[in-house]
């Protein structure tokens, strides 16, 4: 992003490109459980027969009492899909944001935020183009309730099963349901997510308060997770609902919105709000300080295979 030494040997595009593919994988696989937690959390009082009589408090609780009664791999409910969700859209979300600022500034050094936000608003519609069907049967996994008694109630056996059982009894359409509210919160996330980053990392690194290393990635990474919950969390319980529930349950995304205004108070928007935070800001760590750190181990390998001697 910012702050690279003239010493190094810039990344590619294609380097960014599957370094945030990889680097957002590996974010999924430390923090899911948190995710499912997230989603869990803000689908209670959607419906009484939801998640049976469970009720979830608190993200840890949450936790606890789905190992108890579901066994500690429901936890991991549809992170095949999580992954090829963050393969399809991390790398055009986040690997593709530099270009994109580029192209905004015609190659200027001199970023203003306004094209920064114009590339994370860019970067994040033509993710969710690409990867809404892989987030659709994340969330639905992660919905689903695997209760001990009422194994039979699951909705999809497998992956492949939930893409196709959703494809024939929604049409294809079914598969990018919530594709809306979805492109409205990325456009949200990617601006506060990788915009913060920037800015932080930038600020860090013109005062001299760090170098350019792992606590200055760090520092920025976690800045933007915090960020980012604040201003994403209402789209985001939102868009949960929405792409979680039946058809003929809401109209629209914004009938899902009202709907829980008026059930639920406006406190429903933030719920799951402290799952959210634990996991978004860990995922920040996690994927930016791998992200830095995969595109400098890639470009000095290909430093070396270049001037091997």
């Amino acid at each position: 992003m910012v702050g690279a030494r003239t010493a190094d040997l810039a990344p590619t595009a294609a380097v960014k490109f599957f370094g945030a593919g990889t680097a957002a994988c590996i974010a999924d696989l430390v923090t899911f459980p948190l995710d499912t937690a997230k989603v869990r959390l803000q689908i209670q009082g959607e419906s009484k027969s939801s998640l049976g009589s469970q009720r979830y408090k608190g993200v840890f609780g949450t936790i606890k009492t789905m190992v108890k009664t579901e066994g500690p791999r429901s936890l991991y409910n549809g992170l095949v899909a999580g992954l090829q969700r963050q393969m399809s859209f991390a790398s055009v979300r986040i690997g593709l944001y530099d270009s994109m600022k580029q192209l905004y500034t015609r190659g200027s050094e001199n970023t203003g935020i306004g094209n920064r936000l114009m590339a994370g608003c860019t970067t994040g519609a033509m993710a969710v183009a690409f990867a809404q069907p892989t987030d659709v049967v994340k969330v639905r996994f992660q919905a689903q309730a695997r209760l001990l008694a009422g194994d039979s109630a699951k909705r999809y056996n497998s992956t492949i099963d939930a893409y196709r059982t959703i494809a024939r009894d929604e049409g294809v359409k079914g598969l990018w349901k919530g594709c809306l509210p979805n492109i409205t919160r990325n456009a949200i996330v990617n601006c506060s997510e990788l915009v913060t980053y920037d800015i932080i990392k930038e600020l860090i690194l013109k005062h001299n308060l760090m170098t350019d290393n792992m606590p200055c990635h760090f520092t920025a990474a976690f800045g933007a997770g915090f960020c980012t919950t604040v201003v994403a969390s209402p789209v985001d319980v939102v868009k949960t609902r929405f792409m979680n529930s039946v058809p003929g349950q809401y109209s629209s995304a914004s009938n899902c919105a009202v709907n829980m205004l008026i059930k639920e108070g406006p406190t429903a928007f933030y719920k799951g709000f402290m799952p959210s935070f634990l996991r978004l800001g860990s995922w920040n760590i996690v994927m930016f300080v791998t992200y830095e750190q995969i595109k400098r181990g890639v470009m000095r390998a290909q430093q070396s295979w270049e001037s091997p001697f």
